[in-house]
């Protein structure tokens, strides 16, 4: 097959290699690449899937293909340390998490932390110090962490700062003072950058945070990036991170039968960053901005979220949040209407809706969705309503117990009303974003149990509930 990264591209080279040579193969996977025999449908699933072991690499990995393609990466992003991961920004996560302490240790962490974070936090046992982010009262979005917030936890001694950059609706936090406040004070830096895989290769983007000093990057090569579902990449330095504990760490959370066609895409989308990146993502601001100035043409109130309505390089410019309640209607109720005409929005709530653009994207899809979302939004019109702060980026926690003994605790159910002032045995959050609401050891108040029940009124799903009605609660006995 013809590929103008092939070249460039180890991984994604032996990917391609694979299926241009005939094998007799008797190993796994049991597929071997012909399910087709047995039914159609099947084969067309799992017939161009090959693993690393046996398919990128020989089994004992005598070519040492994945650590090749590791390494360009460590250099592309400066990095001292990279690994591939096929369990998606959770697994990287996790492990990195559980690289950093022992079980008591106190971590830094935005409150607007990924669900995986959290999780992490519960497998490691180490506690989480709660940051709180600004919140824009303009836009009711979220805005970042200032430094204050770490100044304010230092003396309870965090081990390690965790954020979470850009933000789910495109803001970032002031990342270079606040790596410099926690590298005063030996505190390493670790950001869940699942969102901005495509910072750093192009002066109009933000800079990527390794770019600012930060000692991990943890990105989902499927989310910004054209790379395969749950495909991710851990970046870190070893200045103030133990690297031998992190190989370790995820050696420890990841399968040891990785599939290929993560791998080989995640290799890929390096050498596309590294070749066309500047252009790719030029052209993605373009088609962005244009499609926006072609909505917002019909409109008189400034109804998506732009650069301007924050600070200087602390927003992510491809990122499109429309602010649905500017114009009086439901987001749910666009997504609806949108997917009636096949079109599939990443998010839709009352007042947001958040259209993902990455570089896959052309001028066609572009104006394919305008054709269609203009006419929606003229519809359904109505009288504009003030902005309101998401439930997600609005609770300030009240601990109870760690999260870890909340998760091993026994546990009840309550109705909604009598699990108000319980504490909760499980994470809940609206999906998308996977923001807690609420978290194992932490207080269910008035506040989040009406305001869960009305978010899912509204149409959003809430998520990881036990009881996804939220009729009921579990709870700690």
């Amino acid at each position: 097959m013809n590929s103008r990264l092939r070249d460039s591209a180890p991984l994604l080279d032996a990917y391609l290699s694979y299926f241009e040579t005939q094998r007799t193969a008797f190993t796994i996977p049991g597929h071997k690449q012909k399910a087709h025999r047995l039914d159609e449908g099947l084969g067309a699933v799992v017939d161009s899937d090959t693993p690393l072991y046996g398919g990128l690499d020989e089994i004992k990995l005598t070519e040492g293909t994945l650590k090749k393609a590791e390494e360009l990466a460590a250099s592309l992003w400066g990095a001292d340390y990279a690994r591939f991961s096929t369990g998606g920004s959770t697994h990287a996560n996790q492990a990195i998490i559980l690289a950093l302490g022992k079980p008591g240790d106190k971590v830094a962490i935005t409150r607007t932390a990924h669900r995986s974070v959290l999780s992490a936090l519960v497998l490691t046992g180490l506690e989480p110090i709660w940051l709180t982010p600004d919140i824009d009262e303009a836009t009711g979005v979220p805005t970042g962490i200032p430094v204050s917030e770490l100044e304010r936890v230092l003396d309870q001694k965090p081990i390690a700062l965790l954020l979470t950059e850009p933000g789910y609706l495109g803001t970032i936090s002031e990342l270079p003072a606040l790596i410099s406040k926690a590298h005063e004070n030996s505190i390493p830096v670790i950001v869940d950058a699942a969102w901005g895989g495509h910072f750093g290769f192009n002066s109009q983007i933000p800079a990527h945070v390794m770019q600012l000093g930060a000692d991990a990057l943890i990105t989902s090569v499927h989310k910004a990036l054209p790379g395969y579902s749950a495909s991710a990449l851990l970046l870190a330095q070893g200045k103030f991170l133990n690297l031998a504990r992190m190989e370790q760490s995820f050696e420890t959370t990841h399968t040891t039968s990785p599939a290929g066609a993560p791998l080989a895409s995640i290799d890929g989308c390096r050498a596309l960053l590294q070749t066309r990146g500047e252009q790719l993502t030029g052209e993605l601001l373009k088609y962005v901005q244009d499609f926006k100035n072609a909505v917002q043409s019909h409109f008189d109130a400034p109804i998506f979220l732009n650069p301007s309505d924050f600070v200087a390089g602390r927003f992510d410019p491809v990122k499109i949040v429309l602010r649905a309640n500017l114009l009086g209607l439901s987001g749910v109720d666009v997504e609806k209407q949108l997917q009636k005409a096949n079109i599939r929005v990443e998010m839709a709530d009352r007042d947001t809706i958040v259209f993902l653009a990455t570089l896959a994207d052309n001028a066609d899809d572009f104006a394919a969705l305008a054709d269609a979302l203009i006419p929606i939004l003229k519809s359904l019109q109505g009288t504009p309503r003030a902005t309101q702060t998401s439930l997600s980026w609005s609770i300030v926690p009240t601990v109870a117990v760690s999260m870890r003994d909340a998760y091993f605790a026994d546990t009840e159910y309550v109705s909604a009303q009598n699990a108000i002032g319980r504490v909760s045995a499980d994470l809940i959050a609206p999906y998308p974003p996977g923001v807690a609401v609420v978290a194992p050891g932490e207080v269910l108040t008035e506040t989040i149990v009406s305001g869960l029940s009305a978010t899912q009124k509204a149409g959003v799903r809430i998520a990881y509930a036990s009881d996804p009605t939220l009729a009921t609660y579990r709870v700690i006995k």
